[in-house]
């Protein structure tokens, strides 16, 4: 049951939102524009924030739906599996040959829907470190790192490794942006890079 779970929600995860939400609005192919990225940040570099907004609320969407659904119907376990499998689906989505987006706002979803009070710090860390730095991809570390050890000091510590495990990958998937952040590139919220 949970294979079949985690292949759901997988497929859940890997609908490249930004790419359908950028179409609609006639914005282009958002693999052409900006960073290539299919996430919000990116589509915010087309100049639309309709469409960056509704990217974000989509792909926050996906990872907090396959929490809650799995959650309903087959309890925490199923959950857990359901909300990694919709991180994972949108980092290496199988309808884009398994290029996809950086993970954050489906991690955010799925913290959000499996640990609340967690998902809550994480977006406040994510505001912060944005409204001070306005750099993106510099909140999204910060706040990803700084997750298993709010679920650890909110008690929360069977989430911590679940958590940390999606964090890594975030780091993983932030590689060019971390060097562009040592070398002071990396571009600002709602400028082109």
């Amino acid at each position: 049951m949970l294979i079949a779970i985690a292949v759901l929600a997988y497929l859940l995860g890997s609908v490249p939102f930004g790419i359908v939400i950028t179409r609609m609005f006639g914005l282009g192919d958002l693999r052409k524009i900006g960073s290539g990225n299919i996430g919000a940040t990116n589509v915010l570099r087309t100049g639309s924030k309709p469409a960056a907004l509704l990217t974000l609320i989509c792909d926050v969407g996906k990872g907090a739906f396959a929490v809650l659904l799995a959650h309903t119907l087959f309890g925490a376990e199923a959950a857990e599996t359901a909300g990694f499998a919709a991180f994972l689906g949108h980092c290496y989505p199988i309808y884009l040959g398994f290029r996809g987006g950086k993970g954050v706002a489906t991690f955010l979803g799925t913290t959000l829907a499996l640990v609340w009070p967690v998902g809550l710090a994480v977006c406040a860390t994510w505001i912060v470190v944005a409204a001070i730095f306005r750099i993106s991809s510099l909140a999204a570390l910060v706040a990803a790192a700084l997750s298993p050890i709010f679920a650890m000091l909110l008690g929360l510590e069977g989430f911590a490794v679940g958590l940390g495990g999606m964090a890594l990958l975030i780091f993983l998937r932030h590689r060019p942006n971390i060097v562009r952040l040592i070398n002071g590139t990396e571009p600002r919220i709602g400028k082109k890079p």
